[in-house]
């Protein structure tokens, strides 16, 4: 088992007839994924063909401006939200001008479809920032909303690299800006905006930033849980040390 990095530019995108959406299936089964799938989805001026979730579902407002449409209901969508779909959910996305861009992760969910439970919508800039060491982060998504499969997190990482480590949880990461490079046993690679990361449990792992401005990534993890919790490779099996230095911020 090993990590994949891919760039979603790179990655072939799907539209279907009288949709206005684009989607980019960019981290699933076929890299190794065990329990979460990752999606770009960009929506140009319109409205979507609707959807049905088949799973639990959380989304990241990467870019634009829309309307998320369940039910009756009309959800406002903005840059720097984060967003929870149960399973058995229909929705559509209309848009105005376009530009609408969405970092989707699906993970198949513990329970029962509940279909007429709003979505519960969370705002970037109204979540606690938490530090570990130089770095921050901050929870969208988790249990505390409802959200039974999946932590989904915001973090910065300054310049600089923090100590190799890995996780006991499956993640997937999306880099929203800045620039660095993924180090891994086999070998070092390049990151920056648009990419994706998958990193299973327990690969060895860490982020560096090379650049002078915050790396900024979004991660979510399987099962639920701290992004903060990881063990850093040659430490003992100390929570206190494992959880110690460095936050799931890092994107891992």
């Amino acid at each position: 088992m090993t990590a994949t990095l891919v760039d979603e530019h790179e990655v072939p995108e799907h539209r279907e007839p009288g949709d206005n959406a684009t989607v980019r299936v960019t981290l699933d089964a076929s890299v190794g994924c065990r329990n979460v799938t990752q999606r770009v989805l960009r929506f140009d001026a319109g409205r979507s063909t609707t959807r049905v979730t088949g799973c639990e579902e959380v989304w990241f407002v990467a870019a634009g401006r829309g309307t998320l449409l369940v039910g009756d209901g009309r959800h406002q969508l903005e840059p720097e939200l984060g967003v929870l779909l149960d399973p058995g959910v229909a929705w559509a996305v209309e848009t105005r001008d376009g530009g609408l861009v969405v970092v989707a992760v699906q993970v198949p969910s513990a329970g029962e479809p509940v279909a007429d439970r709003r979505p519960a919508i969370v705002r970037l800039a109204d979540q606690e920032a938490i530090t570990t060491g130089d770095r921050e982060f901050r929870v969208l998504v988790d249990p505390g909303v409802g959200c039974r499969g999946v932590t989904q997190f915001v973090g910065w990482i300054p310049p600089g690299r923090a100590p190799t480590h890995h996780h006991t949880y499956e993640e997937v990461v999306y880099v929203l800006g800045g620039e660095g490079l993924l180090h891994l046993d086999e070998g070092t690679r390049p990151i920056g905006a648009g990419s994706c990361l998958h990193l299973p449990p327990p690969v060895e792992h860490c982020l560096e930033n090379t650049g002078t401005t915050p790396l900024r990534v979004l991660g979510v993890f399987h099962p639920a849980g701290s992004p903060a919790a990881k063990k850093e490779v040659g430490t003992t099996d100390d929570p206190a040390r494992a959880t110690a230095g460095e936050s799931g911020a890092e994107g891992q």
